[in-house]
Protein backbone atom coordinates (compact mmCIF):
# COMPACT_ATOMS: atom_id res chain seq x y z
CA UNK A 1 0.00 0.00 0.00
CA UNK A 2 1.16 3.29 -0.87
CA UNK A 3 0.74 6.20 1.35
CA UNK A 4 1.43 10.00 0.82
CA UNK A 5 1.48 13.17 2.29
CA UNK A 6 -0.76 16.32 1.32
CA UNK A 7 1.10 18.80 -0.61
CA UNK A 8 -0.67 21.65 -2.48
CA UNK A 9 1.01 23.91 -4.87
CA UNK A 10 -0.01 27.41 -4.05
CA UNK A 11 1.28 31.50 -5.59
CA UNK A 12 2.37 33.49 -2.46
CA UNK A 13 1.68 37.69 -3.12
CA UNK A 14 4.85 38.07 -4.61
CA UNK A 15 3.39 35.73 -7.59
CA UNK A 16 6.29 33.33 -6.74
CA UNK A 17 5.27 29.39 -6.25
CA UNK A 18 5.37 27.44 -3.40
CA UNK A 19 4.60 23.63 -1.82
CA UNK A 20 2.83 23.34 1.30
CA UNK A 21 2.97 20.50 3.33
CA UNK A 22 0.17 20.06 5.72
CA UNK A 23 0.43 16.17 6.49
CA UNK A 24 3.39 13.65 6.24
CA UNK A 25 2.22 9.19 6.00
CA UNK A 26 1.92 7.14 9.13
CA UNK A 27 5.41 6.63 10.97
CA UNK A 28 7.24 9.02 9.37
CA UNK A 29 9.04 11.58 11.47
CA UNK A 30 9.02 15.21 9.98
CA UNK A 31 12.40 16.52 11.04
CA UNK A 32 13.73 13.44 9.27
CA UNK A 33 11.52 14.57 6.09
CA UNK A 34 12.92 17.84 6.21
CA UNK A 35 16.57 16.93 6.70
CA UNK A 36 16.12 14.20 3.75
CA UNK A 37 14.70 17.60 1.16
CA UNK A 38 17.63 19.79 2.54
CA UNK A 39 20.40 17.02 1.63
CA UNK A 40 18.49 16.07 -2.21
CA UNK A 41 18.81 20.19 -2.63
CA UNK A 42 22.43 20.44 -1.23
CA UNK A 43 23.33 17.36 -3.23
CA UNK A 44 22.16 19.36 -6.64
CA UNK A 45 19.62 16.76 -6.86
CA UNK A 46 16.38 18.58 -6.38
CA UNK A 47 16.72 21.53 -8.53
CA UNK A 48 14.34 24.78 -8.18
CA UNK A 49 13.98 24.97 -4.48
CA UNK A 50 15.13 28.25 -3.03
CA UNK A 51 14.12 28.19 0.51
CA UNK A 52 12.21 25.79 2.88
CA UNK A 53 10.77 26.44 6.59
CA UNK A 54 8.75 24.40 8.96
CA UNK A 55 6.12 26.60 9.64
CA UNK A 56 4.45 23.63 12.47
CA UNK A 57 2.24 24.50 15.36
CA UNK A 58 0.16 22.19 16.25
CA UNK A 59 -0.44 20.93 12.76
CA UNK A 60 1.63 20.18 10.42
CA UNK A 61 3.05 22.85 7.80
CA UNK A 62 6.27 22.75 5.98
CA UNK A 63 6.76 25.74 3.18
CA UNK A 64 9.17 25.07 0.30
CA UNK A 65 9.73 28.02 -1.29
CA UNK A 66 10.66 27.49 -5.29
CA UNK A 67 12.63 29.45 -7.81
CA UNK A 68 10.83 31.23 -10.78
CA UNK A 69 12.71 29.11 -13.36
CA UNK A 70 11.36 25.93 -11.75
CA UNK A 71 8.41 23.67 -12.68
CA UNK A 72 6.32 22.95 -9.08
CA UNK A 73 4.84 19.70 -9.96
CA UNK A 74 8.03 18.23 -11.22
CA UNK A 75 9.86 19.65 -7.57
CA UNK A 76 6.71 18.19 -5.88
CA UNK A 77 7.04 14.77 -7.93
CA UNK A 78 10.42 14.47 -7.32
CA UNK A 79 10.04 15.09 -3.60
CA UNK A 80 7.34 12.10 -3.59
CA UNK A 81 9.70 9.90 -5.44
CA UNK A 82 12.37 10.52 -3.50
CA UNK A 83 11.55 10.51 0.15
CA UNK A 84 9.14 9.46 2.82
CA UNK A 85 6.70 12.33 1.91
CA UNK A 86 5.15 8.97 -0.13
CA UNK A 87 6.29 5.70 0.90
CA UNK A 88 4.92 2.02 0.90
CA UNK A 89 3.22 1.01 3.70
CA UNK A 90 3.45 -3.10 4.48
CA UNK A 91 1.30 -5.41 6.08
CA UNK A 92 0.82 -8.97 6.33
CA UNK A 93 -1.77 -11.02 4.36
CA UNK A 94 -0.69 -14.11 5.70
CA UNK A 95 -3.48 -16.45 7.60
CA UNK A 96 -4.03 -19.59 9.02
CA UNK A 97 -6.08 -21.41 7.11
CA UNK A 98 -7.65 -24.71 7.99
CA UNK A 99 -3.99 -24.98 9.91
CA UNK A 100 -1.84 -23.60 6.75
CA UNK A 101 -0.57 -20.57 6.53
CA UNK A 102 -2.18 -19.01 3.09
CA UNK A 103 -1.81 -15.19 1.25
CA UNK A 104 -4.86 -13.99 0.71
CA UNK A 105 -6.67 -11.14 -0.67
CA UNK A 106 -8.49 -8.38 1.21
CA UNK A 107 -11.85 -10.63 1.09
CA UNK A 108 -10.11 -13.53 1.69
CA UNK A 109 -8.45 -12.40 4.87
CA UNK A 110 -11.60 -10.51 6.10
CA UNK A 111 -13.50 -13.62 5.69
CA UNK A 112 -10.92 -15.77 7.83
CA UNK A 113 -11.75 -13.08 10.15
CA UNK A 114 -14.86 -13.25 10.28
CA UNK A 115 -14.97 -17.26 10.70
CA UNK A 116 -12.20 -16.04 13.34
CA UNK A 117 -14.75 -14.41 15.44
CA UNK A 118 -17.62 -16.56 15.14
CA UNK A 119 -15.46 -19.84 16.62
CA UNK A 120 -14.22 -17.27 19.20
CA UNK A 121 -18.04 -16.41 20.27
CA UNK A 122 -19.01 -20.06 19.83
CA UNK A 123 -15.99 -21.03 21.97
CA UNK A 124 -17.20 -18.36 24.76
CA UNK A 125 -20.62 -19.25 24.53
CA UNK A 126 -20.03 -22.85 25.50
CA UNK A 127 -18.39 -21.94 28.17
CA UNK A 128 -20.55 -19.37 29.90
CA UNK A 129 -23.29 -22.16 28.84
CA UNK A 130 -21.42 -24.58 31.00
CA UNK A 131 -20.76 -22.33 33.73
CA UNK A 132 -24.30 -21.31 33.90
CA UNK A 133 -25.72 -24.82 33.78
CA UNK A 134 -23.48 -25.64 36.32
CA UNK A 135 -25.03 -22.62 38.72
CA UNK A 136 -28.16 -23.70 38.03
CA UNK A 137 -27.72 -27.21 39.11
CA UNK A 138 -26.03 -25.70 42.46
CA UNK A 139 -29.34 -23.34 42.69
CA UNK A 140 -31.68 -26.44 42.11
CA UNK A 141 -29.98 -28.35 45.34
CA UNK A 142 -30.44 -25.07 47.17
CA UNK A 143 -33.77 -24.65 46.36
CA UNK A 144 -34.59 -28.38 47.06
CA UNK A 145 -32.88 -27.90 50.27
CA UNK A 146 -34.89 -25.01 51.37
CA UNK A 147 -38.36 -27.26 50.44
CA UNK A 148 -37.12 -29.91 53.05
CA UNK A 149 -35.00 -27.27 55.07
CA UNK A 150 -36.12 -28.85 58.88
CA UNK A 151 -35.34 -32.27 57.73
CA UNK A 152 -31.88 -31.35 55.91
CA UNK A 153 -31.16 -29.52 59.46
CA UNK A 154 -31.91 -32.57 61.49
CA UNK A 155 -29.90 -34.84 59.20
CA UNK A 156 -27.05 -32.75 59.32
CA UNK A 157 -27.53 -32.56 63.45
CA UNK A 158 -27.71 -36.08 63.68
CA UNK A 159 -24.42 -36.65 61.70
CA UNK A 160 -21.13 -37.48 63.88
CA UNK A 161 -18.95 -35.28 61.33
CA UNK A 162 -19.26 -33.54 58.12
CA UNK A 163 -18.30 -36.44 55.23
CA UNK A 164 -21.35 -38.41 57.05
CA UNK A 165 -23.61 -35.73 56.67
CA UNK A 166 -22.24 -35.21 53.11
CA UNK A 167 -23.10 -39.14 52.28
CA UNK A 168 -26.73 -38.70 54.34
CA UNK A 169 -27.62 -35.79 51.68
CA UNK A 170 -26.73 -38.16 48.51
CA UNK A 171 -28.34 -40.86 49.85
CA UNK A 172 -31.70 -39.67 51.65
CA UNK A 173 -31.97 -36.75 49.28
CA UNK A 174 -30.56 -37.43 46.05
CA UNK A 175 -28.62 -34.54 46.16
CA UNK A 176 -25.47 -34.63 43.57
CA UNK A 177 -21.71 -34.52 45.55
CA UNK A 178 -21.84 -30.81 44.63
CA UNK A 179 -25.28 -29.96 45.54
CA UNK A 180 -24.68 -31.23 48.86
CA UNK A 181 -21.11 -29.60 49.26
CA UNK A 182 -23.27 -25.99 48.37
CA UNK A 183 -25.81 -27.15 50.97
CA UNK A 184 -23.00 -27.78 54.06
CA UNK A 185 -21.78 -24.36 52.92
CA UNK A 186 -24.67 -22.80 52.90
CA UNK A 187 -25.11 -19.97 56.09
CA UNK A 188 -28.44 -19.84 58.06
CA UNK A 189 -28.69 -16.07 56.65
CA UNK A 190 -29.57 -18.01 53.80
CA UNK A 191 -32.71 -19.22 55.67
CA UNK A 192 -34.88 -15.80 55.57
CA UNK A 193 -37.19 -15.21 53.48
CA UNK A 194 -36.10 -12.63 51.64
CA UNK A 195 -32.51 -14.67 50.44
CA UNK A 196 -35.00 -17.55 49.60
CA UNK A 197 -36.29 -15.02 47.09
CA UNK A 198 -33.51 -14.25 45.79
CA UNK A 199 -31.98 -17.72 45.17
CA UNK A 200 -35.32 -18.63 42.97
CA UNK A 201 -34.82 -14.68 41.19
CA UNK A 202 -31.11 -16.21 40.57
CA UNK A 203 -32.17 -19.15 39.11
CA UNK A 204 -34.81 -17.74 37.04
CA UNK A 205 -32.48 -15.58 35.55
CA UNK A 206 -30.26 -18.24 34.94
CA UNK A 207 -32.43 -20.53 32.82
CA UNK A 208 -33.09 -17.49 31.27
CA UNK A 209 -29.16 -16.80 30.25
CA UNK A 210 -29.17 -20.92 29.77
CA UNK A 211 -32.18 -20.64 27.01
CA UNK A 212 -30.43 -17.57 25.30
CA UNK A 213 -26.83 -19.35 25.30
CA UNK A 214 -28.50 -22.30 23.62
CA UNK A 215 -30.43 -20.13 20.91
CA UNK A 216 -27.17 -18.24 20.02
CA UNK A 217 -25.19 -21.54 19.41
CA UNK A 218 -28.26 -23.13 17.56
CA UNK A 219 -27.96 -19.76 15.00
CA UNK A 220 -24.76 -19.06 12.84
CA UNK A 221 -27.31 -15.22 12.15
CA UNK A 222 -27.15 -14.75 15.79
CA UNK A 223 -23.57 -15.47 15.98
CA UNK A 224 -22.95 -12.99 13.00
CA UNK A 225 -25.05 -10.43 15.04
CA UNK A 226 -23.15 -10.64 18.00
CA UNK A 227 -19.85 -9.85 15.66
CA UNK A 228 -21.79 -6.64 14.08
CA UNK A 229 -23.09 -5.46 17.51
CA UNK A 230 -19.66 -6.18 18.81
CA UNK A 231 -17.80 -4.45 15.61
CA UNK A 232 -19.99 -1.31 16.05
CA UNK A 233 -19.22 -1.04 20.23
CA UNK A 234 -15.72 -1.07 19.62
CA UNK A 235 -16.35 1.67 17.02
CA UNK A 236 -17.91 3.61 19.32
CA UNK A 237 -15.49 3.37 22.07
CA UNK A 238 -12.66 3.81 20.43
CA UNK A 239 -13.03 5.55 16.83
CA UNK A 240 -12.56 8.75 15.88
CA UNK A 241 -11.76 10.46 12.26
CA UNK A 242 -10.38 9.17 9.63
CA UNK A 243 -7.26 11.56 8.83
CA UNK A 244 -6.32 9.65 5.92
CA UNK A 245 -8.21 9.20 2.40
CA UNK A 246 -8.32 5.34 0.43
CA UNK A 247 -7.85 6.19 -3.10
CA UNK A 248 -9.67 3.58 -5.06
CA UNK A 249 -6.67 1.78 -7.56
CA UNK A 250 -3.68 0.48 -7.81
CA UNK A 251 -0.30 0.95 -5.50
CA UNK A 252 1.70 3.32 -7.58
CA UNK A 253 3.55 6.17 -8.22
CA UNK A 254 1.47 9.17 -9.76
CA UNK A 255 2.51 10.66 -12.83
CA UNK A 256 2.56 14.39 -13.28
CA UNK A 257 -0.26 14.00 -15.53
CA UNK A 258 -2.39 11.92 -12.83
CA UNK A 259 -1.98 15.37 -11.33
CA UNK A 260 -2.75 17.82 -13.42
CA UNK A 261 -6.08 19.37 -14.73
CA UNK A 262 -6.63 18.27 -18.68
CA UNK A 263 -7.67 22.09 -19.91
CA UNK A 264 -6.74 23.84 -22.59
CA UNK A 265 -3.64 26.67 -22.35
CA UNK A 266 -2.66 29.10 -24.88
CA UNK A 267 1.38 28.28 -26.08
CA UNK A 268 3.08 31.47 -26.86
CA UNK A 269 6.69 31.30 -28.04
CA UNK A 270 8.54 34.46 -29.38
CA UNK A 271 11.14 34.61 -31.90
CA UNK A 272 13.78 35.29 -28.72
CA UNK A 273 13.20 31.97 -27.48
CA UNK A 274 10.94 32.53 -24.41
CA UNK A 275 7.79 30.13 -24.09
CA UNK A 276 4.86 29.90 -21.57
CA UNK A 277 1.28 28.96 -21.71
CA UNK A 278 -2.01 30.54 -20.59
CA UNK A 279 -5.43 30.71 -20.22
CA UNK A 280 -6.94 31.13 -23.62
CA UNK A 281 -9.60 33.53 -22.15
CA UNK A 282 -7.48 36.21 -22.04
CA UNK A 283 -7.28 37.26 -25.44
CA UNK A 284 -10.53 38.61 -25.63
CA UNK A 285 -12.48 38.38 -28.82
CA UNK A 286 -12.61 41.87 -30.36
CA UNK A 287 -13.80 43.56 -33.93
CA UNK A 288 -12.10 43.17 -36.70
CA UNK A 289 -9.81 46.25 -37.78
CA UNK A 290 -9.47 47.02 -33.85
CA UNK A 291 -5.68 48.00 -32.38
CA UNK A 292 -5.65 44.30 -30.61
CA UNK A 293 -4.36 44.15 -26.83
CA UNK A 294 -0.48 43.83 -25.73
CA UNK A 295 0.07 39.83 -25.00
CA UNK A 296 3.13 40.06 -23.13
CA UNK A 297 5.90 42.31 -21.87
CA UNK A 298 9.00 40.83 -24.35
CA UNK A 299 12.24 42.40 -24.83
CA UNK A 300 13.34 45.10 -27.16
CA UNK A 301 13.82 43.60 -30.68
CA UNK A 302 11.91 40.41 -29.58
CA UNK A 303 8.57 39.40 -31.20
CA UNK A 304 6.04 36.83 -30.99
CA UNK A 305 5.82 34.36 -33.65
CA UNK A 306 3.78 31.26 -32.33
CA UNK A 307 0.64 31.01 -30.77
CA UNK A 308 -1.84 27.96 -30.51
CA UNK A 309 -4.18 26.23 -28.30
CA UNK A 310 -4.20 22.61 -26.93
CA UNK A 311 -4.86 20.02 -23.68
CA UNK A 312 -2.18 20.79 -21.03
CA UNK A 313 -1.36 16.59 -21.67
CA UNK A 314 -1.01 17.04 -25.39
CA UNK A 315 2.75 15.96 -26.08
CA UNK A 316 4.41 18.87 -28.03
CA UNK A 317 6.74 18.08 -30.85
CA UNK A 318 9.26 21.33 -31.51
CA UNK A 319 10.39 21.31 -34.98
CA UNK A 320 13.40 23.18 -35.67
CA UNK A 321 14.52 25.39 -38.75
CA UNK A 322 17.74 22.90 -39.00
CA UNK A 323 15.52 19.62 -39.49
CA UNK A 324 15.08 18.53 -35.90
CA UNK A 325 12.46 17.91 -33.42
CA UNK A 326 11.93 17.80 -29.51
CA UNK A 327 9.31 16.57 -27.68
CA UNK A 328 8.25 17.58 -24.04
CA UNK A 329 4.61 17.98 -22.62
CA UNK A 330 2.36 21.14 -22.50
CA UNK A 331 1.76 20.89 -18.94
CA UNK A 332 6.09 20.98 -18.42
CA UNK A 333 5.67 24.56 -20.01
CA UNK A 334 5.61 27.15 -17.41
CA UNK A 335 2.23 29.19 -16.69
CA UNK A 336 1.74 32.95 -16.73
CA UNK A 337 0.00 35.60 -17.13
CA UNK A 338 -0.88 37.59 -20.29
CA UNK A 339 1.54 40.53 -19.96
CA UNK A 340 4.68 38.04 -18.42
CA UNK A 341 7.03 37.06 -20.69
CA UNK A 342 7.69 33.56 -19.85
CA UNK A 343 10.90 31.27 -19.67
CA UNK A 344 13.57 30.62 -21.56
CA UNK A 345 13.11 27.85 -24.31
CA UNK A 346 15.97 25.84 -23.85
CA UNK A 347 15.43 25.39 -20.14
CA UNK A 348 13.24 22.80 -21.68
CA UNK A 349 14.79 21.61 -24.60
CA UNK A 350 18.51 21.09 -25.71
CA UNK A 351 18.61 23.62 -28.51
CA UNK A 352 22.04 23.89 -29.98
CA UNK A 353 23.22 27.70 -30.70
CA UNK A 354 21.42 29.31 -33.47
CA UNK A 355 18.37 26.73 -33.60
CA UNK A 356 15.37 28.17 -33.80
CA UNK A 357 11.67 26.68 -33.75
CA UNK A 358 9.83 27.30 -36.12
CA UNK A 359 6.70 24.95 -36.13
CA UNK A 360 4.81 23.48 -32.57
CA UNK A 361 2.67 20.69 -33.12
CA UNK A 362 0.64 19.28 -30.42
CA UNK A 363 0.08 15.15 -30.75
CA UNK A 364 -3.11 14.02 -28.59
CA UNK A 365 -3.04 10.84 -27.65
CA UNK A 366 -6.15 10.15 -30.01
CA UNK A 367 -3.67 10.88 -32.94
CA UNK A 368 -1.44 8.92 -32.04
CA UNK A 369 -3.53 5.63 -31.94
CA UNK A 370 -4.70 6.33 -35.72
CA UNK A 371 -3.30 5.75 -38.97
CA UNK A 372 -1.44 9.94 -39.61
CA UNK A 373 1.37 10.50 -41.19
CA UNK A 374 3.58 14.26 -40.72
CA UNK A 375 3.92 16.50 -43.73
CA UNK A 376 6.80 18.70 -43.53
CA UNK A 377 7.73 21.61 -45.83
CA UNK A 378 10.76 23.65 -46.32
CA UNK A 379 11.43 27.14 -47.20
CA UNK A 380 12.96 26.08 -50.76
CA UNK A 381 9.45 24.29 -51.34
CA UNK A 382 10.69 20.56 -50.35
CA UNK A 383 7.98 18.34 -49.22
CA UNK A 384 8.44 15.55 -47.01
CA UNK A 385 6.24 12.73 -45.32
CA UNK A 386 6.93 10.34 -42.29
CA UNK A 387 4.91 8.03 -40.54
CA UNK A 388 3.26 9.27 -37.22
CA UNK A 389 4.56 6.39 -35.44
CA UNK A 390 8.43 7.54 -35.92
CA UNK A 391 7.61 10.51 -33.39
CA UNK A 392 6.25 8.39 -30.63
CA UNK A 393 9.14 8.63 -28.60
CA UNK A 394 11.77 11.22 -29.38
CA UNK A 395 14.49 11.34 -27.02
CA UNK A 396 15.46 14.05 -24.85
CA UNK A 397 18.61 15.18 -26.95
CA UNK A 398 15.77 15.12 -29.85
CA UNK A 399 15.85 13.32 -33.57
CA UNK A 400 16.39 13.95 -37.26
CA UNK A 401 12.72 14.87 -38.76
CA UNK A 402 14.38 15.83 -42.43
CA UNK A 403 17.40 16.20 -43.95
CA UNK A 404 17.92 19.47 -45.70
CA UNK A 405 20.39 20.84 -47.97
CA UNK A 406 22.60 23.63 -47.48
CA UNK A 407 20.57 27.00 -47.18
CA UNK A 408 17.26 25.34 -46.67
CA UNK A 409 15.18 25.15 -43.60
CA UNK A 410 11.97 23.37 -42.28
CA UNK A 411 9.04 26.24 -41.89
CA UNK A 412 5.96 23.74 -41.36
CA UNK A 413 4.42 20.78 -39.75
CA UNK A 414 0.95 19.22 -40.07
CA UNK A 415 -0.53 15.88 -39.67
CA UNK A 416 -2.44 14.52 -42.41
CA UNK A 417 -4.49 11.63 -43.33
CA UNK A 418 -5.61 9.66 -46.20
CA UNK A 419 -7.08 11.49 -48.77
CA UNK A 420 -6.18 14.85 -47.22
CA UNK A 421 -5.27 17.65 -49.70
CA UNK A 422 -1.72 20.48 -48.80
CA UNK A 423 -2.13 23.89 -49.66
CA UNK A 424 1.74 24.97 -50.19
CA UNK A 425 1.53 29.56 -49.40
CA UNK A 426 4.31 31.69 -50.77
CA UNK A 427 5.51 35.23 -49.42
CA UNK A 428 4.55 36.89 -53.16
CA UNK A 429 1.17 34.98 -52.65
CA UNK A 430 2.12 32.18 -55.05
CA UNK A 431 -0.24 28.27 -53.78
CA UNK A 432 -0.53 25.02 -54.81
CA UNK A 433 -2.61 22.65 -54.14
CA UNK A 434 -2.12 18.65 -54.15
CA UNK A 435 -3.10 15.74 -53.00
CA UNK A 436 -1.00 14.26 -49.64
CA UNK A 437 -0.87 10.99 -51.94
CA UNK A 438 1.30 12.55 -54.47
CA UNK A 439 3.64 12.55 -51.69
CA UNK A 440 5.16 8.63 -50.04
CA UNK A 441 5.81 7.80 -46.58
CA UNK A 442 9.43 7.98 -45.77
CA UNK A 443 12.31 8.05 -43.52
CA UNK A 444 13.09 10.26 -40.86
CA UNK A 445 16.29 11.16 -42.47
CA UNK A 446 15.56 11.46 -45.96
CA UNK A 447 15.60 14.79 -47.77
CA UNK A 448 11.88 14.61 -49.43
CA UNK A 449 10.57 15.62 -52.62
CA UNK A 450 10.10 18.81 -54.80
CA UNK A 451 6.41 20.25 -53.20
CA UNK A 452 6.53 23.51 -55.19
CA UNK A 453 8.99 25.62 -57.43
CA UNK A 454 9.27 29.22 -56.14
CA UNK A 455 9.87 32.26 -58.25
CA UNK A 456 13.34 34.37 -57.42
CA UNK A 457 13.23 35.79 -54.43
CA UNK A 458 10.01 33.71 -53.49
CA UNK A 459 10.05 31.46 -50.72
CA UNK A 460 7.65 29.09 -48.70
CA UNK A 461 5.94 30.58 -45.58
CA UNK A 462 3.31 28.24 -44.86
CA UNK A 463 1.89 24.74 -45.44
CA UNK A 464 -1.92 23.62 -44.39
CA UNK A 465 -3.41 20.92 -44.80
CA UNK A 466 -7.27 20.26 -46.05
CA UNK A 467 -8.73 17.50 -44.36
CA UNK A 468 -10.92 15.02 -46.37
CA UNK A 469 -13.99 14.82 -44.06
CA UNK A 470 -14.77 18.38 -44.27
CA UNK A 471 -17.35 19.40 -46.84
CA UNK A 472 -16.25 23.21 -47.75
CA UNK A 473 -13.41 25.15 -46.32
CA UNK A 474 -11.63 28.76 -46.69
CA UNK A 475 -7.84 29.42 -46.66
CA UNK A 476 -7.21 33.29 -44.80
CA UNK A 477 -4.27 35.02 -45.66
CA UNK A 478 -2.34 37.62 -43.97
CA UNK A 479 0.01 40.06 -44.90
CA UNK A 480 2.99 41.36 -43.35
CA UNK A 481 0.99 45.01 -43.16
CA UNK A 482 -2.26 43.52 -41.41
CA UNK A 483 -4.57 43.26 -44.58
CA UNK A 484 -5.96 39.60 -45.11
CA UNK A 485 -9.15 37.71 -46.30
CA UNK A 486 -10.54 34.05 -46.85
CA UNK A 487 -10.96 32.34 -50.44
CA UNK A 488 -12.80 29.08 -50.99
CA UNK A 489 -10.89 26.16 -51.58
CA UNK A 490 -12.79 25.28 -54.38
CA UNK A 491 -10.89 28.24 -56.28
CA UNK A 492 -7.60 26.48 -55.68
CA UNK A 493 -7.44 23.51 -58.37
CA UNK A 494 -5.90 20.11 -57.63
CA UNK A 495 -2.17 20.16 -59.19
CA UNK A 496 0.29 17.75 -58.97
CA UNK A 497 2.95 18.51 -56.40
CA UNK A 498 6.18 20.49 -58.10
CA UNK A 499 4.60 23.26 -59.97
CA UNK A 500 4.89 26.43 -59.60
CA UNK A 501 0.94 27.01 -58.34
CA UNK A 502 -1.60 29.97 -58.65
CA UNK A 503 -2.08 33.41 -57.54
CA UNK A 504 -3.63 33.65 -54.10
CA UNK A 505 -3.43 37.14 -53.02
CA UNK A 506 -2.68 40.16 -54.47
CA UNK A 507 0.52 41.64 -52.90
CA UNK A 508 1.36 45.07 -52.88
CA UNK A 509 3.99 47.63 -50.68
CA UNK A 510 0.70 48.57 -49.47
CA UNK A 511 -0.06 44.84 -48.14
CA UNK A 512 2.91 44.18 -47.96
CA UNK A 513 4.65 40.44 -48.26
CA UNK A 514 2.51 37.18 -47.22
CA UNK A 515 2.95 36.25 -43.90
CA UNK A 516 0.61 33.26 -42.70
CA UNK A 517 -1.90 31.21 -43.93
CA UNK A 518 -4.68 29.02 -41.89
CA UNK A 519 -6.99 26.92 -43.20
CA UNK A 520 -10.85 27.63 -41.95
CA UNK A 521 -13.48 24.22 -41.72
CA UNK A 522 -15.92 26.48 -40.31
CA UNK A 523 -16.89 30.47 -39.81
CA UNK A 524 -17.77 29.27 -36.16
CA UNK A 525 -13.93 29.15 -35.75
CA UNK A 526 -12.12 32.58 -34.10
CA UNK A 527 -9.01 34.23 -35.72
CA UNK A 528 -6.12 35.21 -33.76
CA UNK A 529 -3.31 37.40 -35.33
CA UNK A 530 -0.22 38.76 -32.78
CA UNK A 531 1.98 41.23 -34.02
CA UNK A 532 6.14 41.23 -33.66
CA UNK A 533 4.89 44.48 -31.09
CA UNK A 534 2.54 41.83 -29.02
CA UNK A 535 -0.90 43.08 -29.65
CA UNK A 536 -3.05 40.66 -30.64
CA UNK A 537 -6.49 40.62 -31.53
CA UNK A 538 -8.99 37.80 -31.31
CA UNK A 539 -12.13 38.04 -33.93
CA UNK A 540 -14.71 35.46 -35.51
CA UNK A 541 -13.83 34.10 -38.68
CA UNK A 542 -17.14 35.23 -39.94
CA UNK A 543 -15.71 39.09 -39.93
CA UNK A 544 -13.13 38.27 -42.24
CA UNK A 545 -14.48 38.75 -45.82
CA UNK A 546 -14.29 35.47 -48.30
CA UNK A 547 -12.78 37.37 -51.84
CA UNK A 548 -11.28 36.20 -54.97
CA UNK A 549 -7.90 34.78 -55.25
CA UNK A 550 -6.53 37.97 -56.93
CA UNK A 551 -7.78 40.46 -54.17
CA UNK A 552 -5.46 42.04 -50.91
CA UNK A 553 -7.75 41.51 -48.52
CA UNK A 554 -9.11 43.91 -45.88
CA UNK A 555 -7.43 45.49 -42.54
CA UNK A 556 -8.26 42.84 -40.01
CA UNK A 557 -5.80 44.43 -37.80
CA UNK A 558 -4.78 47.85 -37.60
CA UNK A 559 -1.18 48.19 -36.81
CA UNK A 560 1.00 51.07 -34.68
CA UNK A 561 3.79 52.41 -37.11
CA UNK A 562 6.59 50.23 -37.31
CA UNK A 563 4.82 46.98 -36.18
CA UNK A 564 3.66 44.02 -38.46
CA UNK A 565 2.17 40.49 -38.54
CA UNK A 566 4.37 38.08 -36.72
CA UNK A 567 1.86 34.89 -36.56
CA UNK A 568 -2.07 33.70 -37.14
CA UNK A 569 -4.23 30.85 -35.65
CA UNK A 570 -7.64 29.84 -35.93
CA UNK A 571 -9.72 28.34 -33.22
Amino acid sequence: MVTRGVAEIVENKAGNFQIIITSIPYRVNKANLITKIAELVRDKKLEGVKAMRDESAKDIRIAIDLKGTSHPQSVLNYIYKHTQLEEAFHYNMVALVNGVPETLSLKGILEEFVTHRMTVIRKRTEYDLRKAQEREHILLGLKKALDHIDQIIKLIRGSKDTPEAHKKLMSEFKFSAIQATAILEMKLSRLAGLERKKIEDELKAVQLFIDEMKAILSSPKKILGIIKDESKEIKEKYGDERRTRIIKGGAQILSVEDLIADEENALVLTAGGYIKRTNPDEFRKQKRGGVGVVDLDTKEEDFVTMLLITSTHSDLLFFTDKGKVYQTKMYDIPEGRRATRGKSVQNFLPLFEGEKITSILPMPKEVKKSESSLMMVTKQGVAKKVSTASFHDVRISGIIAIKLDGGDSLISASFVHKKDTVIIVTAKGQAIHFKESDIREMGRTAMGVRGMKLGKGDEVISAETVSNSVNSATIMVISNNGYGKKTDIDEYKIQNRGGSGIKTAKVTPKTGNIISAKIFSSDEAEVVAISKKSQVIRVDAKEIPVLGRQTQGVRVMKLREGDSIASLICL
